[in-house]
Parts: structure tokens; C-alpha cells; sequence
């Protein structure tokens, strides 16, 4: 009789954890959705001052080349004299996992450096952690999506 119900427990333990998790939190969601927004808004227009609150200050920012970057390093990038025409968070999903946050998107950008003229397209992954402050972003990983071959469309 102990046998059947000690592998209840765990069973049921599983099942509540997998209920938790999978619960959806729509006010945090809304919350990590605004965050992603201004922090679109604040690349776009190069503005460390908004982007400052929105970064951890134990950052790691990874591009698709593979550039590791901190915190200062992100802010500072933002003097760069190229400017951004177009940025997009495309198919973003939020996942939360209490007070993590799991977001992916399709970063499709436009930029232009002096005249030169380049489009990325990315998939990347955000970690943000709800802080006293707020959320905030704690790493970020992008992914180049790979050239069609010849004759495909993009």
C-alpha cells in the first residue's frame, strides 16, 4: 500500500511543477513585452541613457560574429556613427519561468554607415530577470540565419 502511494507524490509534485511553469503570468508577460519595446526604441535611436536601466550591470551581450560585450561595452557601442533605419522584433515569444524571462524574436535591422546600406537577419535570445528595478536584460545570444542558396528567396 506504501509503495503505490509513495509513487503518487513525486508524480504529483511533477505534475505541479509542470502546472507552475506552464501557467502564464499576463500582467509579467505585458511587463517583459514593454521592456522589449523601449529597448528596441532605445537601440534604434542609439540612446545609452534609456538603455542603461534596461541592461544588468553583469551583462553578456553576445553578437552573431560572436563579440562578447558587458554592459559598458553595449552602452558605449551606442556612439557608433552608424545609424539604424530599421529594427524589428519579429514572431517575439515570451516564456517566464518565475521571475526569469525566456524571449526570442527574429531581429530583422537596417543600417547605414556613411552611405553603405546593410540588412541583418537574426534570431536572438534574451534572458531578463525581474529586478528591484525592473526587468532587465541579463544576456543576450544572436544567431545569423544562414544566406539562401542561390536562386532561393530570403
Amino acid at each position: 500500500m506504501k509503495k503505490p502511494l509513495l509513487c503518487l507524490f513525486p508524480a504529483a509534485i511533477l505534475a505541479a511543477s509542470i502546472l507552475a511553469a506552464a501557467t502564464p503570468d499576463t500582467q509579467a508577460e505585458k511587463e517583459v513585452r514593454s521592456v522589449m519595446e523601449t529597448y528596441r526604441q532605445a537601440l534604434m535611436r542609439k540612446d545609452a541613457a534609456a538603455l542603461a536601466p534596461l541592461l544588468s550591470d553583469d551583462l553578456t551581450y553576445t553578437h552573431s560574429s560572436n563579440l562578447h560585450q558587458d554592459k559598458a561595452a553595449v552602452l558605449s557601442a551606442q556612439k557608433g556613427k552608424s545609424l539604424v533605419e530599421a529594427m524589428d522584433f519579429n514572431n517575439l515569444k515570451v516564456r517566464l519561468y518565475g521571475n526569469t524571462a525566456i524571449v526570442t524574436c527574429d531581429l530583422d535591422s537596417r543600417s547605414n554607415n556613411g552611405g553603405a546600406v546593410s540588412s541583418t537577419h537574426l534570431h536572438v535570445l534574451h534572458v531578463l530577470v525581474k529586478a528591484p528595478a525592473g526587468w532587465q536584460l541579463v544576456a543576450r545570444q544572436a544567431t545569423k540565419y544562414p544566406e539562401p542558396a542561390a536562386g532561393e528567396k530570403k
